[in-house]
């Protein structure tokens, strides 16, 4: 048996399954597609799928359907996605640009990629560790406080009050403000130690407490793990009658429910580069081992400080839903770096 005619048979019950979701045979195969051969040759393909884990019969005298391993070599074999059009592009990109500020980007953006999928939309709020600083701001709030303001490049806005023994003047503000924020631009929180020290050996001994004070509170704010969160869109998608998982819905609900294990899947994910695809159990969480999640990172070009993901049953279109997270979260990068 040729292994490219295998391919072009798992790739057509694949195809098939996605679209009727009912197993398939191998007259119905050799009706829809063009393989070249005859059914009992396609019979015969089946059988060395079934016997290699790629396909399995769910019923007696039924057709065959994909298994995580059958979708895993799809997914790897895919040698197109297919690009979304040029209308979809556009409404992407301008209803994104509207967003007022970054909680409404990250809201739009799921919702988005919730209705372009029909399935849930997963979006990870851009990590303090992994953005850099845009700006910081520094504002007195009575004699002896001070109100820290840190805007990072992807949107962030956090806010610090600061304890000061007794409160710097304006000038000497201005000051800190301005090196700070000069040696900190663009800078993530491990660039971020040797400026700070440094900016502070350059102020009078009075006001160097203070730099370092400033400094530290920084650095321990972009630390922070505590502030990680994701933003679900689409759950209601899984009630859809086309949904239909094959057991069922409420391991799934539970698991989504679980923002924390959910967000150890993401952090995995984000490990590997490009369009990443997990199926079933390869998830290794019982209530998504009949889902597969589809991630992309965002923010800036090769770096990237969250995930954006589709989550659905194994039985969902894979190169449309890549497609869908790849634009959706190049058009966020775009919107979010700006």
């Amino acid at each position: 048996m040729s292994e490219e005619r295998r391919l072009d048979v798992l790739r057509a019950i694949v195809e098939d399954y996605v679209l009727t979701r009912e197993p398939v045979g191998s007259r119905v195969l050799a009706e829809r597609h063009r393989l070249g051969v005859s059914p009992a040759t396609i019979r015969n393909d089946m059988a060395a799928l079934e016997e290699d884990g790629y396909i399995a019969q769910p019923h007696t005298s039924a057709g065959r359907i994909p298994t995580d391993k059958g979708y895993r070599l799809f997914v790897d074999r895919l040698s197109t996605v297919k690009p979304l059009s040029s209308p979809e592009r556009r409404a992407i990109e301008t209803f994104l640009s509207e967003a007022v500020d970054l909680d409404d980007v990250v809201a739009r953006a799921g919702r988005l990629l919730a209705q372009l999928t029909g399935q849930v939309a997963v979006v990870q709020y851009p990590s303090l560790r992994r953005s850099g600083l845009r700006h910081l701001e520094l504002v007195p709030v009575g004699d002896r406080r001070l109100l820290v303001v840190i805007i990072t490049d992807t949107g962030r806005v956090e806010q610090r009050t600061l304890e000061v023994a007794a409160g710097p003047d304006e000038a000497t503000l201005a000051e800190l403000r301005s090196r700070l924020n000069a040696v900190a631009a663009g800078k993530r929180l491990a660039e971020l130690g040797q400026g700070f020290a440094e900016v502070a050996e350059q102020f009078r001994p009075e006001h160097q407490d203070l730099a370092r004070s400033l400094a530290l509170l920084v650095e321990e704010t972009l630390s922070e793990e505590s502030e990680e969160r994701i933003v679900l869109a689409g759950t209601a998608n899984l009630a859809r009658v086309g949904m239909r998982f094959e057991h069922a819905l409420r391991p799934v609900l539970e698991a989504l429910e679980e923002q924390v294990v959910l967000l150890g899947l993401l952090t995995e994910m984000a490990a590997e580069s490009g369009v990443s695809v997990r199926i079933g159990h390869e998830t290794q969480l019982e209530g998504l081992a009949e889902t597969s999640v589809v991630t992309s990172g965002y923010g800036n070009e090769g770096d990237s400080v969250a995930l954006i993901g589709s989550i659905g049953p194994t039985r969902m279109d894979y190169p449309g839903t890549i497609a869908s997270v790849r634009a959706v979260a190049r058009y966020l990068s775009r919107v979010l770096t700006a």
